[in-house]
């Protein structure tokens, strides 16, 4: 069994949110060991040593070994808890390990090639990738650190499948073993951006400026209007003064 990191805890008998928030105060992470047919165990361990672990990609689909009073256990990271809006680490979940028992895991899927593919360097593709990792089942012994995919081969509008990722001898694939194949990666022509509606707004304008204009034209239709009515008004006032004269 390869065993790729190791990490200390310490043994820990309260629980709760409260217990939970002082163990974070004083540095550390709460944590929980279970399976292998034996009780769960809570821990703490120390938060710098856990978040600097959870930078590194191989923390999460490696075999562990936690030392908790100098007994140590192999085991393989379930969950890691993060802080929504800091980085910190707020709670990680372990599961032992036994050397004859199938293992579940996430490996991260390596991509290669792609720069070099026909559908990239002479078609003038985008790479879009739809998984990141897969789920496999394994004895520990034959866990991989990640599986790779090569996009080498990949023309414009091709897709490979997790069908197409090879992965080690005794290491079975949790998709395609419940029948499912869904697409990993595929090539496509890049998205071509949307003019700019300058006719549209410019057509949109018009009617405004029409607007304005008629709405300017009408005032002075108005006023115009207005001043026959007291021309008119003058002139049959002046006509009864004339009959009175004569």
């Amino acid at each position: 069994m390869r065993i790729a990191f190791e990490i200390s805890a310490e043994p820990r008998n309260d629980q709760g949110k409260g217990a939970s928030r002082r163990l974070r105060h004083s540095g550390k992470v709460p944590a929980i060991l279970y399976g292998a047919h034996a009780e769960a165990s809570r821990l703490s361990l120390e938060h710098h040593k856990v978040l600097a672990l959870s930078a590194d990609e191989k923390f999460y689909s490696s075999i562990i070994s936690v030392n908790v009073g100098g007994s140590k256990q192999p085991a393989i990271v379930k969950d890691v808890q993060m802080h929504p809006a800091r980085t910190a680490v707020m709670h990680i979940d372990l599961q032992r390990v036994m050397e004859n028992e199938k293992i579940r895991l996430h490996l991260p899927i390596h991509f290669k090639g792609a720069a070099a593919s026909p559908g990239v360097k002479t078609q003038g593709g985008v790479v879009s990738h739809h998984m990141a990792d897969i789920q496999v089942v394994c004895l520990p012994k034959d866990l991989p650190e990640f599986v790779e995919l090569d996009l080498s081969a990949m023309n414009l509008n091709d897709s490979l499948y997790v069908a197409d990722i090879k992965v080690p001898a005794g290491v079975t694939v949790s998709a395609l073993a419940h029948g499912a194949n869904p697409p990993v990666v595929s090539i496509h022509a890049p998205r071509v951006a949307e003019p700019e509606a300058v006719v549209e707004e410019a057509a949109a304008a018009a009617p405004a400026e029409g607007a304005v204009a008629a709405g300017a034209a009408a005032p002075a239709a108005g006023a115009a209007g207005g001043a026959d009515a007291k021309k008119d008004d003058a002139k049959k006032e002046a006509a009864p003064k004339k009959e009175g004269k004569k």
